[in-house]
């Protein structure tokens, strides 16, 4: 198989550690050679939290700077401080909708406007796909799925060689069952928004 390499970003909270988890738990499901790497930073305190997962025949666990084959990306300014992991071939799927750090949140900075951050990204990459992830995560009745919903986007981009069945049965055996309707649900609606 031709490696992928994809970068998954987000806020402390956001869930995109068991995204990626579930990826590399898929991956390994279907007998593809697989290396996920984390960074938490400052996760507990709403900070950025990076993690990659590299399917396919690849040498090193570290994804440079415009490296990535694909980015998917849980908050929009976290997208834009992101990009150094892109070039312009990189498949780049946002969720639209923000969370206000601690210091704009304080009055401290200042969140840029969604359009600027957008117009910025889309003038680096060729192809962005964008779309309130949390807004659907709020449809499939738990604004915590908000992970699932990237995860169903991911795989609904057809970018990497894991289909829709597959990572729905790696859900199905690897997270909790109280979650699990709206987990699927959630997956649905992200595979769903990028057909």
């Amino acid at each position: 198989m031709e490696p992928k390499k994809i970068v998954v970003i987000g806020v402390g909270g956001q869930g995109n550690l068991l995204a990626t988890n579930l990826l590399g738990e898929a991956a390994l499901t279907l007998g593809m050679p697989v290396v996920a790497s984390e960074i938490h930073g400052m996760a507990q305190r709403g900070g950025i939290v990076e993690s990659a997962v590299l399917l396919g025949d690849i040498s090193s666990p570290i994804i440079s700077p415009g490296e990535s084959d694909v980015f998917l990306s849980f908050e929009p300014l976290e997208t834009l401080r992101g990009l150094s992991k892109c070039n312009r071939k990189t498949v780049v799927i946002t969720n639209t909708r923000s969370m206000q750090p601690f210091t704009a949140a304080l009055g401290q900075g200042v969140y840029p406007p969604l359009e600027e951050i957008m117009s910025l990204i889309k003038s680096k990459i060729d192809k962005v796909i964008a779309f309130d992830g949390s807004a659907l995560a709020e449809k499939a009745g738990n604004p915590l799925s908000l992970n699932m919903v990237m995860l169903g986007a991911l795989i609904g981009s057809e970018t990497i060689p894991i289909s829709a069945a597959d990572m729905k049965e790696t859900i199905s055996t690897s997270t909790k069952k109280a979650f699990l309707e709206s987990n699927l649900k959630a997956f649905d609606l992200g595979f769903a928004a990028v057909q």
